[in-house]
């Protein structure tokens, strides 16, 4: 396939999340398998060459135009070029899903991606075998791709793309979201459009904190860590310090100070997922980093928590020594427990269905069990609160063996029939 990309009239885009959109459109060329053969860039006549911010784009077969003549002649040309190679049209003063590439690839016959929003002009152009409908088009002289998709959807020539044609599924988010195509053309819209791409990079299913209090923390601090380039790594790094810092204070008896610590590092734990997703800045070793603090910190914290409170005078064998070795083991059980069901269905567990996703925002996880031993501690009900964390964790272990059982008998038994159900995803209106 190759990749024309009208840049243009793209000199006074703003920026997104700190990258400009013709790089925003290249990283979705660069996460296409297999990547595209030539990815053509038409730039204004006379403009020098925009510097890419990652060096992972210079990858891309670029190749750079410049040209002074009109939008029609330009693609007339590629179309000549391209003969009968698909042609993917992208407009870089347009913000697109960078799905969009990969889902359109396989197609063998041309369509037209028009926005989801009425109102707004976006589109983006695929070209698969006959061109002549596109020929003929060019021939009115449109002003840019919109247009020209525009004309040829509203002329019957080409179809346009259908909503239930898009593959919106998206495993490391549980949640399904349709694809985007917008216009940018301010610095209103691109404001506008940078609290659609944050909330879009939220988790179907996550906890209460995650998904009600953490958010405006998160929205302040990956601006900023966006436009200054810093890598979602270095922020990782930071919440490795907290989670871990936290847990000799505990055990010491620090307990504010481990609060702080621990609320800084749940807070960075949402900061670096967004970041990466939207800065295209995510890699094997962030993943590695993030998930593996995710799995092994937790029963660190429940254990410093219930020695800080009294095993280191009482022992291990006290009610409170006992309370920790069961949330210990009760924890690890319920982690392997969560690892059966993406083995089979290639998806979490708290996508199978909407109750289980419900369920995902209050069961014992981190995020829960933090503020509830909080609120404790400070009314001088720690060993109280530990305690109802332990019984919690034990509720939620039980419910997730029970709930797998249940799905695998209904997976051997109806193997052929049964479909799991994703969590509904909310359309994030840009208003």
């Amino acid at each position: 396939m190759i990749v024309w990309v009208d840049a243009v009239a793209a000199d006074s885009a703003p920026l997104i999340f700190g990258l400009s959109l013709l790089e925003r459109h290249l990283h979705g060329l660069r996460l296409m398998k297999p990547a595209p053969a030539r990815v053509v860039i038409d730039l204004p006549a006379g403009a020098a060459e925009p510097k890419l911010g990652d060096k992972r784009l210079y990858r891309l077969p670029l190749e750079w135009r410049r040209s002074g003549e009109a939008y029609a002649a330009r693609l007339g040309q590629m179309l000549a070029a391209a003969g009968k190679e698909p042609l993917l049209v992208l407009d870089a003063a347009t913000l697109a899903d960078s799905r969009l590439p990969a889902s359109l690839a396989p197609r063998t016959s041309s369509t037209v991606v028009l926005s989801r929003e009425a109102q707004d002009p976006a589109a983006v152009l695929f070209i698969a075998g006959d061109q002549a409908p596109v020929a003929t088009a060019l021939a009115a002289n449109p002003a840019d791709t919109a247009a020209l998709g525009r004309q040829l959807v509203d002329a019957g020539s080409v179809p346009a793309f259908k909503d239930e044609e898009f593959n919106g599924f998206v495993r490391r988010l549980r949640r399904t979201l349709p694809y985007y195509l917008f216009t940018v053309d301010n610095a209103a819209r691109a404001a506008k459009l940078e609290r659609f791409l944050f909330w879009s990079n939220y988790k179907g299913s996550t906890d209460l904190f995650t998904r009600y209090v953490y958010p405006p923390l998160v929205w302040l601090m990956v601006g900023p860590l966006a436009r200054w380039r810093i890598h979602p790594n270095w922020v990782t790094a930071v919440g490795i310090v907290l989670a871990l810092g936290a847990i000799p204070l505990w055990a010491d008896g620090w307990f504010i100070t481990g609060f702080v610590m621990a609320y800084g590092m749940s807070v960075l734990d949402s900061v670096d997922g967004k970041l990466a997703r939207l800065t295209f800045t995510d890699s094997v070793s962030g993943n590695y980093l993030d998930h593996g603090l995710d799995m092994v910190h937790p029963p660190l914290w429940y254990l410093s928590w219930a020695y800080g409170l009294g095993i280191a005078t009482e022992g291990w064998g006290s009610p409170l020594g006992q309370g920790a070795i069961a949330i210990f083991v009760l924890y690890v059980i319920d982690r392997l427990v969560l690892k059966i069901y993406p083995q089979i269905f290639k998806r979490a567990f708290h996508t199978h269905s909407r109750m289980d996703g419900l369920v995902r925002s209050f069961i014992a996880r981190r995020n829960i069990s933090l503020p509830l031993f909080t609120v404790g501690y400070l009314i001088g009900l720690g060993r109280e609160a530990f305690f109802l964390i332990v019984a919690w964790q034990a509720a939620t272990t039980l419910y997730h063996a029970a709930r797998t059982f249940w799905i695998l008998c209904i997976e051997k038994a109806h193997r052929k029939a049964h479909a799991p159900v994703e969590v509904a995803a909310k359309r994030v209106k840009l208003d």
